[in-house]
């Protein structure tokens, strides 16, 4: 696909919003992410942020509003029609080939979406700049769970996608996975948008740009983390449970 240029929406909601009988857990919400941009979505439990972010990789369909990327309607579309307009999706957790290598891994991800030639520099191109040569040939069964969403990262990555979304990339790993994560995110966004998930303030402080606060199935605030920080009522909400 051609690159679209800084600046120009590339997925948009409308109206969006998501019931479970009388539970309205997303509702009524309107959000724009640009090319390029890197978005953190936050918020408490049950705030509406995982359920918009399922909404937005076809895992659930919307009762109402609609969902443009790129100008597509994909309201409603299942995860692979969402992942074959060139978004990377990558779950909470690991959706890996545990009996295969990290090298074996990435390479069935980039032969997915490519012949075998322009696979096999993508499995290379991937390793290197994700820096899993040291394990590249070791079986993902008996890697760690930082590693372990490090070589899903890389199974994303291999496609060459132009947006990229995470669903808690940061749960469950020790302050140095947590940390090398936040860098591999840096690099992704060089050459994609992307929308995150996530709890871990400390993670979010490291890659945040602009964050989004979801509450009650709303959009509470959209600033920097600094400035939801600073707020008295953004506070409340969520972030003195996160002191």
């Amino acid at each position: 696909m051609s690159r679209k240029r800084r600046g120009e929406v590339v997925v948009e909601t409308r109206g969006l919003s998501m019931h479970f009988g009388g539970v309205r857990a997303v509702d009524q919400v309107d959000f724009t992410l640009e090319d390029r941009e890197l978005r953190c979505l936050i918020g408490p439990n049950g705030a509406g942020k995982s359920t918009f972010f399922k909404c937005l990789t076809g895992q659930l369909t919307p009762s109402a509003g609609d969902v443009m990327i790129r100008g597509l309607d994909l309201t409603g579309a299942e995860p692979h029609e969402v992942a074959a307009q060139g978004v990377g999706i990558k779950t909470q957790v690991p959706n890996v080939f545990d009996g295969l290598s990290v090298e074996e891994n990435i390479w069935l991800s980039a032969r997915r979406w490519h012949g075998g030639a322009r696979a096999r520099v993508l499995v290379s191109e991937t390793i290197e700049r994700l820096r899993l040569g040291d394990i590249r040939r070791a079986a993902v069964g008996r890697l760690a769970h930082g590693q372990r969403q490090w070589v899903e990262l890389g199974m994303v990555v291999a496609a060459e996608p132009w947006l990229v979304l995470l669903d808690e990339p940061a749960a469950g790993m020790t302050h140095e996975e947590t940390a090398r994560t936040a860098e591999l995110i840096e690099e992704i966004n060089t050459t994609s948008a992307l929308i995150v998930v996530e709890h871990d303030m400390q993670f979010i402080r490291m890659i945040s740009r602009k964050v989004t606060l979801f509450h009650e199935g709303r959009i509470l605030m959209e600033d920097t983390m600094e400035a939801i920080s600073a707020n008295r009522q953004a506070r409340e909400v969520y972030l003195g449970s996160q002191a």
